[in-house]
């Protein structure tokens, strides 16, 4: 008996431990697209090599879940949705840290919270409970706190950091919604389409920028690049694997740890501080992201 307690005591921990690792990960994953920005490697470059360096990997990794017939049945379009959605998604983020505050960047993206509760009952037509509500209540809340300039009146994002980390935010709101409503494909064939969204969506983007002499790439990073592509495909793998074997409601909780290590992280890395006004704007948005917690359990 208690043996069995033992294995199912692991059980448990498995996914717990790689929602805690995903989300450290996750946390610092910012600072080496820094580093790749400053040797002269843009953002959308370098998330475009990253994410097909993934998408290489997982190709050979799921060959044998992948099918033609399978990618194509169902409803293709809502794969190509999540294609989309995760390409806008990634690349936001990446631009969002390179060139904005690290903090204020991640709380906006926190904001997903409010959007999933409306492209949740517009989409899927879930009923708003009323944490539901206290969602929208707060997470605006947090917004206009640390929106809002006194000066101008304006509660417009108001660098392109924040706009980035806030379209991030909404754009990983329709992926999640998308990726629920579409029940046909298998999780192989959604982590795939992801890849290969986020990779052409940072090539064309890249298409704009002036052209980058491959030459002129050290050797550190080409390594750096093949390292965070590796990251990359595991941090997806093991996150996904969280997720699917960690209720809703506790798998969020732990996600936030991303904030926590991110704060220390951007403290001891960079020069940034947070103002009081964003602090309470934040502390407002993690509150809406754990009352978003709480309708999962009605």
């Amino acid at each position: 008996m208690l043996t069995k307690q033992n294995n199912q005591n692991k059980q448990n921990l498995l996914p717990v431990t790689a929602l805690l690792g995903g989300a450290i990960i996750w946390g610092l994953l910012w600072y080496p697209y820094r580093v790749l920005e400053q040797a002269e490697i843009s953002g959308s470059i370098a998330t475009a090599i990253t994410y097909f360096i993934a998408l290489v990997l997982g190709l050979v990794a799921f060959r044998k879940d992948l099918r033609m017939s399978h990618i194509a049945g169902g409803e293709p379009y809502l794969l190509l949705g999540i294609a989309l959605f995760a390409g806008w998604t990634n690349l936001a983020y990446v631009l969002g840290v390179i060139h904005g505050e690290v903090m204020r960047v991640l709380l906006l993206f926190y904001l997903a919270p409010l959007w999933t509760v409306v492209f949740s009952r517009l989409l899927l037509k879930e009923r708003l409970s009323r944490h539901g509500y206290l969602v929208i209540v707060i997470s605006l809340a947090g917004a206009v706190t640390m929106l809002w300039e006194p000066e101008s009146g304006s509660l417009l994002p108001s660098t392109y950091g924040d706009w980035m980390g806030l379209s991030a935010g909404f754009m990983f709101a329709l992926l999640n919604v998308l990726s629920r409503k579409d029940q046909y494909h298998n999780v192989q064939s959604k982590s795939v389409a992801v890849w290969m969204g986020v990779a052409l969506t940072g090539y064309i983007y890249s298409l704009f920028l002036p052209d980058l002499v491959l030459s002129s790439i050290s050797m550190n990073s080409y390594l750096l690049l093949l390292g965070l592509g590796i990251i990359v495909f595991v941090l997806s793998v093991i996150v996904q694997y969280g997720v699917t074997h960690v209720p809703a409601n506790r798998a969020i909780v732990i996600m936030l740890f991303e904030l926590v290590v991110a704060a220390v992280a951007a403290y001891f890395l960079t020069d940034e501080a947070m103002t009081p006004k964003s602090w309470m704007g934040g502390a407002l948005i993690v509150s809406a992201s754990l009352f978003s917690a709480r309708m999962n359990r009605e």
